[in-house]
């Protein structure tokens, strides 16, 4: 990986999308140190006092902190995630939407404008949830005005960095939503190590658990790699034809089918849902009972959660599947092509044996992230350790920094064809 980070930076072309990409998550974390106008600091931080350790901390760590201190960018990308899922799934049930993922990239377009329509309208709902539920209390001096000041201010936060999201994704390097992410969570571990040394000094907390922690840690890096890397290469035959005077086919490939084809998506999409009835909370202007409390500080409440994230996980990771994957399509291609699998008969029954094997690699992904979710999830609470980034955070880390170095990878690859072409 630092070979490929090396070689990437010695490349002009590719340099100036990583000074592209670092400028805005340099604008990200200074917009999100940025308060809302209209704020009382120090009422704000005694209403976020006992919100820590619930749902509402999870949220703010996927924003980086700009929730606790409602800081311009407060909202994050969440908004903006949600609405995907709500499309990907309308993709589904819809047959307009989906001719639309059949059109290419005007297809593609177009329900990206939708997406952004329903991100304006989640938005505009988490915003008042903000500003009149979780924070209520602290803000109940301020002025219609003022309250309207600042939900437009928030909403207009979001609708930004969701548009960074996409520039990032188009201009510079990875995934843009994910990398902001990715960096809401890495901004995390100074608080995290401070507060275990804070811990180590007045001896609630021991070496013994934080070894222990980085042991889980390490392991956690190690297994995700394995199941990003891991794949199933299903053989591919193609019959020999002629021609005019050339002969055609004959040669051996295979189909890759990967372990983990939809990648750290499930986990960020199964937050995003688990994070509804904590936003309605805040609407209802109950941000520190009901679900909040009943997920985070009851043991029933945190099996409960575990278990409905790790349901949620293997959902997602079918329906990625199911989009990725199109067993039709590739069937489809092969037997237009000459191409066949050894032993199976082209057509339906190569469909139903590529859709088998997507099924049971699928199952073996979802089971290995929904553990890799739960271990320092349960770890973190047996321990006794605060750790503010959380279990599915670290592979939302660690998958982030595979997928953007296999990009930077392709990038290096079509940049040696580009030369070899030119010669």
């Amino acid at each position: 990986m630092l070979d490929t980070l090396k070689r990437a930076w010695g490349e002009e072309e590719i340099r100036k999308k990583f000074y592209f990409t670092l400028v805005m998550l340099l604008i990200y974390r200074l917009g999100n140190n940025i308060p809302i106008p209209f704020i009382d600091a120090q009422k704000l931080a005694a209403a976020y006092k006992g919100m820590e350790g619930t749902l509402v901390d999870y949220l703010n760590m996927l924003t980086g902190g700009g929730l606790s201190t409602l800081s311009i960018f407060a909202l994050g990308v969440q908004p903006y995630i949600t609405a995907s899922i709500v499309m990907q799934l309308l993709t589904v049930v819809i047959p307009r939407l989906e001719e639309l993922t059949k059109e290419g990239e005007a297809g593609r377009k177009t329900i990206q404008k939708y997406t952004r329509y329903m991100t304006i309208f989640l938005a505009i709902f988490q915003a008042i949830a903000i500003t009149n539920g979780l924070y209520g209390a602290a803000l109940s001096s301020a002025t219609p005005f003022q309250k309207i000041v600042m939900n437009v201010v928030l909403i207009g936060g979001t609708m930004l960095v969701t548009w960074m999201g996409e520039t990032i994704t188009e201009k510079g390097i990875g995934n843009g939503v994910s990398i902001i992410i990715f960096m809401g969570i890495i901004a995390n571990v100074p608080k995290t190590l401070k507060t275990w040394k804070t811990g180590l000094h007045y001896n609630t907390i021991t070496w013994i658990s934080i070894l222990i922690m980085a042991l889980v840690v390490i392991f956690i890096v190690v297994f995700t790699v394995k199941i990003t890397e891991g794949e199933r290469k299903i053989p591919v035959q193609y019959a020999k034809r002629v021609v005019g005077r050339k002969m055609y086919g004959g040669q051996s490939t295979h189909i890759p089918v990967k372990v983990n084809m939809s990648g750290v998506m499930p986990i960020i999409f199964a937050s995003a849902v688990l994070a509804i009835p904590s936003t309605i909370s805040l609407f209802m202007g109950n941000a520190n009972g009901g679900l909040n409390q009943f997920f985070s500080k009851s043991t029933y409440g945190f099996v409960i959660y575990l278990v409905v994230q790790a349901v949620l996980i293997l959902v997602f990771a079918y329906f990625y599947n199911m989009i990725q994957f199109n067993t039709v399509e590739y069937a489809k291609q092969l037997q237009q092509n000459g191409g066949f699998i050894p032993g199976i008969r082209p057509g339906k029954p190569t469909s139903d044996y590529l859709a088998k094997v997507g099924n049971k690699i699928t199952f073996i992904g979802a089971i290995s992230l929904a553990l890799l979710t739960i271990v320092p999830a349960l770890s973190s609470r047996f321990l006794g350790l605060n750790l503010s980034f959380g279990g599915s955070s670290v592979i939302i880390v660690v998958g982030v920094i595979l997928e953007t170095v296999k990009q930077i990878e392709a990038m290096l690859t079509m940049k040696n064809y580009k030369g070899f072409l030119n010669r």
